[in-house]
C-alpha cells in the first residue's frame, strides 16, 4: 500500500493535500512541511496505550457540577509555586520552554528532587541516566522515589507508566518523543501533536500532573505546531542571557491562575537559587557621581522591584546616528527620543544613544519611561542624578507624565531600600501617604528635569 503524504502547517497544524506558500488559517508564510500520514487511531487504540478505557461523556447542568476545594501539589519552590498559581494542579500538563542551556532541565530536576513524598518518573529523551545522575549529584540532593527512564518511544513510555504508576511525570523533551502510529520522524508536527494529545488524555483521566520540557525556535517561540500550546494547560517561558546570572520564569498561559506572575532565579554552580528580593541584587553597584544612570521603580507581574537604567549619549562618528537598546523596546526608546526633542527641546538627532537595563533583565513596564529619558538626558548633559532618588512614570507623546498602576507598592519598595525621594505622576496617589520617603509629583517631563537637574 502506497504511503500518503500531506502538508501540515508548523504553526497551527492545518493540513493540505498540496504545498501552500501562505497558511489560510493562521496567515503565516512558508510554514507548510511534508508529512507521511496514516489512518487516525481511534480513542480505543489510544486508551490501550495507557491501559485504561475511554468513558462516554454526558452533558451535565452547570449548577450540578461540584468544584470542591482545589488541592495543589506543593513543589517546594516559592517562585515556581507562585508562577503556577499556588502549586501544581493534579491532572494538569505544564510546558516549560526556553533556549538551549538556559537551565530548563536543571530547574525541573532540582524541583522534583525536593518532592520526596511523591513517586516521580523522569523520562529523558536527550540525556543518559549517567548524565542525570551527575547533575543530581551536583545539585546535592538525594531522592528515593525518583525513577529515570531513557526512552523516546511513546508506547514503551506508557508501558513503564502502567507498571510504575507515578504521582508525577516529567518528559524531557516532548520534541524527542514519537509514536509508532504515525509514520514520520520524531519532532515533526504530526509526532509532537499526537504524542502531546495522548499524554494529555492520560493526565486528565488519571489526574497525574505532567511537566513537559520543550525546545524553542530561532524566533523565540515554542518549537513545533502552535496547537501544542493550545493542548497544554500552562505554558512557562524560561528566559535570560547566558552571560548573566539571572533567569526569569514568565507565565504565557495558565488555565489555573494568573498570567501576570513572574519568578526570578539566580544561576549558581549548585543549581538555581530563588531570588525573593531582586531589588537588592540589582542595585549592588555604587553609581554615585556617574552620569547616565537612573533608578526606576518597576513592576513585573505583581512584584515591585527597583532596577538600574543605564544610558550613554555620544556624538555620532558616522553620518547616521546609532540607536541601540538592551532589555528595552527599541521602538519605544525612539518614541521617547522624539518626545525629548519635540517637547523638551533637547537636540539628540546627531548623537548616538545606547540604553541598557542592568542585570540582563528585559522589562516591559511602561513606568520605565521616566527613568529612560532621565538617564538619556543625564548622559547627554554629563550631570549625575542623586543616588537616593528613584522614579516611576509613563511618558506620553505630548510630554506629560501619565499615571501608572500599583504606585503604593512601588513607593514601599523604594522606601524599604533606603531611597529618600521618588518622582511619580501628578495624578497618582492624591491622598497623603504616611511613608517616610519624600514623594514628588510631576506633571510634565520639564518638571521632572527641574527636580532632577535643577
Amino acid at each position: 500500500m502506497a504511503k500518503k503524504t500531506a502538508y501540515v502547517c508548523s504553526q497551527c497544524g492545518n493540513d493540505s493535500p498540496k504545498w501552500l506558500g501562505k497558511c489560510p488559517v493562521c496567515g503565516e508564510w512558508n510554514t507548510y512541511v511534508e508529512e507521511v500520514i496514516s489512518p487516525k487511531s481511534s480513542d480505543r487504540q489510544i486508551s490501550r496505550l495507557s491501559n485504561y478505557e475511554t468513558q462516554k461523556a454526558k452533558p451535565v447542568l452547570l449548577q450540578h457540577i461540584n468544584t470542591g476545594e482545589e488541592i495543589r501539589m506543593d513543589l517546594k519552590d516559592g517562585e515556581l509555586n507562585r508562577v503556577l498559581g499556588g502549586g501544581l494542579v493534579p491532572g494538569s500538563m505544564v510546558l516549560i520552554g526556553g533556549e538551549p542551556g538556559i537551565g530548563k532541565s536543571t530547574l525541573v530536576l532540582q524541583t522534583v528532587l525536593k518532592l520526596k513524598n511523591y513517586k516521580t518518573l523522569y523520562v529523558s529523551g536527550e540525556e543518559s541516566a549517567r548524565q542525570l545522575k551527575l547533575r543530581a549529584e551536583r545539585l546535592g540532593t538525594e531522592h528515593e522515589n525518583l525513577y529515570i527512564l531513557c526512552e523516546t518511544n511513546l508506547e514503551q513510555i506508557f508501558t513503564n507508566i502502567n507498571n510504575l504508576k507515578p504521582d508525577l511525570l516529567i518528559v524531557d523533551s516532548i520534541q524527542t518523543v514519537y509514536t509508532e502510529r504515525v509514520e514520520s520522524s520524531p519532532g515533526s508536527v504530526t509526532q509532537v501533536r499526537e504524542s502531546a494529545a495522548s499524554l494529555l488524555k492520560f493526565a486528565k483521566e488519571t489526574s497525574t500532573p505532567i511537566l513537559l520540557i520543550g525546545h524553542i525556535n530561532k524566533e523565540g517561540s515554542i518549537a513545533g505546531p502552535k496547537v501544542l500550546e493550545h493542548i497544554v494547560d500552562t505554558v512557562l517561558q524560561f528566559e535570560g542571557d547566558q552571560h548573566y546570572m539571572y533567569r526569569i520564569l514568565r507565565n504565557i498561559k495558565n488555565r489555573f491562575g494568573s498570567t501576570a506572575e513572574l519568578g526570578i532565579y539566580e544561576m549558581r554552580q549548585d543549581g538555581l537559587r530563588e531570588v525573593s528580593n531582586p531589588s537588592e541584587l540589582l542595585l549592588t553597584q555604587n553609581h554615585e557621581g556617574l552620569s547616565g544612570v537612573a533608578i526606576a521603580a518597576a513592576i513585573e507581574g505583581i512584584r515591585p522591584f527597583l532596577i538600574e537604567t543605564q544610558a550613554l549619549v555620544s556624538t555620532a562618528a558616522y553620518g547616521t546616528p546609532q540607536r541601540s537598546a538592551t532589555g528595552f523596546d527599541i521602538r519605544r526608546m525612539n518614541m521617547l527620543l522624539a518626545v525629548l526633542e519635540k517637547r523638551a527641546g533637547f537636540k539628540l538627532i546627531q548623537k548616538d544613544v545606547f540604553l541598557n537595563i542592568a542585570g540582563g533583565l528585559r522589562v516591559n513596564d511602561p513606568a520605565m519611561d521616566l527613568s529612560v529619558i532621565s538617564a538619556i538626558l543625564s548622559s547627554s548633559l554629563d550631570v549625575a542624578i542623586e543616588r537616593e532618588v528613584c522614579m516611576s512614570g509613563e511618558v506620553g507623546l505630548s510630554g506629560e507624565i501619565r499615571p501608572v498602576n500599583r504606585i503604593e507598592q512601588r513607593i514601599l519598595e523604594a522606601e524599604k531600600l533606603g531611597f529618600k525621594r521618588i518622582l511619580i505622576p501628578q495624578n497618582n496617589l492624591k491622598s497623603k501617604s504616611k511613608s517616610a520617603i519624600e514623594i514628588v509629583h510631576v506633571k510634565k517631563v520639564e518638571e521632572a528635569f527641574r527636580e532632577l537637574f535643577g
